[in-house]
């Protein structure tokens, strides 16, 4: 079992009581969920010895990007709790395996020999894959190598040991204790015909393994038993203890609320309307209902909501194939309470604005770091970042130099920047890397040049003059200028000129500061590119 740790301070703890005291009135969403939650124990610790974040995963399918957000979103709010009181605290990642499966997932190799095994606990379902003994344990393993390559401390739970253990037996007798108490909380928000089905014991088939979805015959309190009727009609009895009965869902995070004392979850909207089930039945459990944070979901290219089981939108190694970690949690930490479309386009954006923020974080007062994302993405030990060129200007930089390996782009930052060495910035020389794949795999198939209009073509004409007689410094701001002054004679307004250059010169809708991609890519360089679009060999 893993030690709850705190935070890293960014001067020592001799700043201890400023940054708790400045960290008591930050807007930063993790500190305002934070300080929320320090409120349960302003008299101290709870009784277990500390506070406890949980984090649930189904695991029907792969697990998605969306599961990363969840983990990374809550080690958020735990850090910011762990610069708000020295209470230790720990986070658990929950996973449902003895959930039934449904359906078979549409991105698994061999699908057919999962059809016979439907409403089987995902821990009785063979591995598609041929890697685990179960699809469950596989995608569980999925899980937590993701969530290691993040270095996230979290303690993992199966309901499969959970439940079979032990760990769950003294809820489970309460639940058949306090039934119907259990079962009025739960058909108040059934429809009449579910009402009468419904039960929140699904018990497991002595013989086939299958979730059982029927109702209880009996539930007797004396024995911890339930008996019900299978589809053949043969009536069985069977103990809640020892893995042979398991919750319904809604029951379930309830149940398992009051079992562990979770003081912290969140979860995406969709289960925001049964807040208040879970709730009351944590509470008739004898358990204490956690806070509760809500977040809305990701969407995928086309405005879908990605889902584990058709395995749309990026997935977490899709993302980490194009960009670092860091950039993918600075892209979970963002307005974590607004629809967020998860599509490839996004990654160079939230790989720029990230090392944005690594760079304004040293020049900051603490009010401001407090606010800053990566505060909350590194807790308190923000690192250097040595990306003297923006990701994106790299993209631009291996199209127009079709470069097919990092080392390519290499030889133009050498001349930009002649100190700069992959040991001396290991950042740039990662990103070198990510964007000539990047590139290759979603810029360049989609690439397209245009010829110049004749507004645009006097001004290319006039951009390849000044840059011939150009005799001043190689850089971004003044040859920034040298750009400005030829689009601020012809262009009104100075949108459509920069629009012009990333249309008929790098083939795209949205570019650098072109003043910095010349500085990169050289003076004679760009004069040769635009004799290029000028001749019309770019189209």
């Amino acid at each position: 079992m893993q030690r709850a740790t705190g935070a890293v301070f960014p001067d020592g703890a001799n700043l201890m009581s400023e940054l708790r005291e400045t960290a008591m009135s930050s807007k930063a969403w993790p500190f305002e969920e934070a300080r929320r939650l320090l409120k349960r124990y302003q008299k101290g610790a709870p009784e277990k010895g500390y506070v406890l974040f949980e984090t649930g995963y189904g695991p029907s399918g792969l697990p998605h990007i969306g599961t990363f957000g969840e983990v990374a979103r809550t080690t958020m709010v735990k850090r910011a709790f762990e610069a708000l009181s020295d209470i230790p605290t720990k986070l658990i990642c929950f996973s449902d395996d003895l959930d039934g499966m449904r359906k078979v997932p549409t991105n698994v190799p061999n699908p057919e020999i999962l059809e016979q095994h439907l409403q089987r606990p995902l821990t009785s379902v063979p591995d598609p894959f041929g890697e685990y003994d179960s699809f469950g344990e596989h995608n569980n393993a999925m899980l937590r190598r993701f969530l290691d390559t993040f270095g996230f401390e979290y303690e993992f739970y199966s309901a499969k040991e959970f439940y079979e253990s032990g760990q769950f037996d003294e809820i489970l007798k309460r639940a058949v204790e306090r039934y119907d108490e259990i079962m009025a909380i739960m058909l108040k928000s059934l429809r009449e015909e579910r009402q009468q089905t419904y039960s929140i014991f699904l018990p497991l088939h002595p013989e086939s393994g299958r979730v059982m979805y029927v109702p209880m015959k009996k539930v007797c309190a004396e024995t911890y038993t339930v008996t019900f009727d299978d589809e053949t009609g043969k009536e069985w009895t069977v103990p809640v203890t020892g893995g042979n009965v398991k919750l319904q869902w809604k029951p379930d995070f309830g149940a398992r609320w009051a079992a562990l004392g979770v003081d912290f979850e969140m979860y995406g909207k969709e289960h925001a309307t049964n807040e208040k089930i879970y709730d009351a039945i944590c509470r008739a459990l004898g358990g204490r209902a956690p806070e509760h944070f809500s977040y809305e979901l990701f969407l995928d290219e086309n405005g879908q909501k990605i889902s584990k089981s058709s395995g749309n939108g990026v997935s977490i190694d899709e993302w980490l194939t194009y960009a670092p970690t860091e950039s993918l949690a600075y892209f979970m930490y963002q307005k974590p309470k607004t629809a967020k479309r998860m599509h490839f386009d996004v990654i160079p954006k939230a790989y720029d604005e990230y090392h944005q923020q690594l760079r304004a974080y040293p020049g900051q007062d603490l009010k401001a770091q407090l606010n800053n994302p990566v505060w909350h993405i590194h807790g308190g030990n923000v690192p250097e970042s040595t990306l003297i060129v923006p990701f994106a200007m790299l993209l631009n930089l291996a199209s127009v130099s079709g470069a097919e390996d990092k080392e390519a782009l290499w030889g133009f930052i050498r001349r930009y920047a002649p100190e700069a060495t992959a040991e001396s910035h290991p950042d740039l020389d990662q990103a070198a890397g990510f964007a000539v794949r990047y590139f290759n795999d979603f810029v360049k198939p989609t690439r397209k040049h245009r010829a110049p209009t004749d507004q645009e073509r006097e001004a290319l004409e006039a951009l390849k003059a000044a840059l011939e007689a150009y005799d001043g410094p190689t850089e971004d701001e003044a040859l920034q200028s040298v750009v400005y002054s030829i689009g601020r004679e012809r262009f009104d307004p100075m949108r459509g000129w920069f629009t012009a250059l990333y249309e008929v010169l790098l083939g795209a809708s949205q570019g650098p500061r072109f003043g910095g991609f010349i500085a990169l890519y050289g003076v004679p360089e760009t004069i040769a590119l635009i004799d290029k679009a000028l001749a019309g060999e770019l189209v």
